[in-house]
């Protein structure tokens, strides 16, 4: 037999209120029924879970473990009824590694001025759909194809690929740089969310590569002098880093960002973000 969460709700009422009476007064149904509820469920789970006396009613060893069992239960269900709520109160955007970068700030502030009655939270996952897959958030900010069907996403905007160095490089002394100027290099690449790999070199001219997991690491072996990173320029707006210095790659694509979310169930305030944000993109 199936545990139900009328029958968690029941125990919890009657531990809270110290009788069978109380609790069907919480409940607002009958005594009897507190008793069959309660019964149905020390059979479902095969133990005994209160004491019962003319008096008082406690929990006995095994109830207690299962009481506070019950109340996480509860807890997270009511979570769960408050976040398929929500709607139009809160969107959560998820981001790998910088969000929108110099547009961070003024999205923000301009958001809250736009959509009082919609809080905005920034949730950084470093994973492939920047948490849109683990449910972590309502929308993605990603910066490289969607190819999951489960997903759809929009451009916001473009970006330049940077080169990022460490201070002492000689290659932190020029404006710009080229691929080719790299190919010496080791490359230090992050495989599921980075937007840089091998193929934007010719097959005979590949720098080495290492890969890396997260924004901090990257920056600390490349401020070592251990590698170079390229990147998106909303990385160098996130995270300026001492001893490390980013410059433009001139012959390199830029990078397109993109808005993705779960197809066939966008949320209420996507299309409002993605006007925003492409407008913060165009004129900015």
């Amino acid at each position: 037999m199936d545990v139900e969460l009328r029958q968690l709700r029941c125990l919890v009422a009657i531990v809270d209120e110290g009788t069978f009476t109380d609790a069907a007064f919480a409940l607002d149904v009958s005594q009897a029924a507190v008793s069959r509820t309660l019964a149905s469920l020390e059979k479902a789970l095969g133990v005994r879970l209160l004491r019962r006396t003319s008096r008082e009613v406690t929990p006995t060893g095994t109830g207690l473990r299962v009481v506070a069992h019950a109340r996480r239960v509860l807890a997270e269900v009511d979570d769960l009824v408050r976040e398929a709520a929500s709607g139009h109160a809160r969107v959560r955007i998820g981001y790998a590694w910088s969000a929108l970068g110099r547009h961070t700030v003024a999205f923000q502030r301009r958001w809250a001025d736009l959509h009082p009655e919609t809080g905005l939270h920034l949730v950084r996952v470093n994973s492939g759909t920047a948490g849109l897959a683990e449910g972590a958030c309502d929308l993605a900010v990603v910066r490289r194809p969607v190819d999951d069907r489960r997903f759809e996403s929009a451009i916001l905007g473009l970006e330049r690929r940077l080169c990022a160095v460490a201070a002492d490089d000689p290659l932190a002394r020029r404006r710009s740089v080229r691929l080719a100027d790299l190919a010496g290099h080791t490359l230090l690449v992050d495989r599921r969310t980075g937007t840089t790999t091998a193929d934007l070199w010719p097959p005979d001219s590949r720098p080495a590569i290492e890969e890396t997991h997260d924004i901090d690491d990257w920056l600390n072996v490349i401020s070592a002098g251990r590698g170079i990173g390229i990147t998106a320029e909303s990385t160098a707006n996130q995270y300026p880093r001492p001893g490390v210095v980013y410059r433009p790659v001139r012959d390199a694509e830029p990078i397109a960002v993109r808005l993705a979310w779960w197809r066939g169930d966008p949320h209420p305030a996507a299309q409002a973000v993605m006007e925003l944000a492409t407008e913060l993109y165009r004129t900015g």
